[in-house]
C-alpha cells in the first residue's frame, strides 16, 4: 500500500486514494464538505494526555514516536489500526492531520508503522 501524509487543509487529488483524517480532534476552520474524507479514525490519534505533553516540539518527537506506538500496541490501539487498514479501499492511503510539521506528527509515525 502506498501511504501519503498531507495536511486537512490542502486540497484533495485525485491520486489521494483513501483520504482518512486520523486527529482526535476536528480541525478548525474546515467543513466536512471540504475535506473530502473517507473516513475519520479518532481512535488511532495519540491519547489527549501524550498530545498535551508533545506539544509539538520537534525536539520531543523521538520520545513521543515511542509513546506513541506503546499506544497503538495495546488492544485499543491495535483495534484502532485495524480499523484504519480496513478503511483503505485501493492501493494509496492519505493519513490527513492538521498538524502543521507533518515530518514531526503522529501521522508520520502512523505511516511508519503502516508501512512495515
Amino acid at each position: 500500500m502506498n501511504i501519503i501524509v498531507k495536511r486537512i487543509q490542502d486540497d484533495a487529488a485525485q491520486n489521494d486514494g483513501t483520504r482518512v483524517l486520523v486527529d482526535r480532534i476536528w480541525p478548525r476552520g474546515i467543513s466536512k464538505e471540504d475535506a473530502q474524507l473517507d473516513d475519520w479514525n479518532k481512535d488511532v490519534a495519540p491519547s489527549d494526555e501524550l498530545r498535551k505533553w508533545y506539544g509539538h516540539d520537534p525536539e520531543k518527537f523521538e520520545e513521543f514516536a515511542e509513546r506513541y506506538r506503546e499506544e497503538l500496541d495495546s488492544e485499543e490501539g491495535g483495534a484502532a489500526l485495524d480499523a484504519l487498514r480496513g478503511s483503505v479501499t485501493g492501493k494509496r492511503l492519505t493519513l490527513l492531520t492538521a498538524t502543521k510539521d507533518v515530518d514531526h506528527s503522529h501521522a508520520a509515525v502512523l505511516k511508519g508503522l503502516l508501512s512495515d
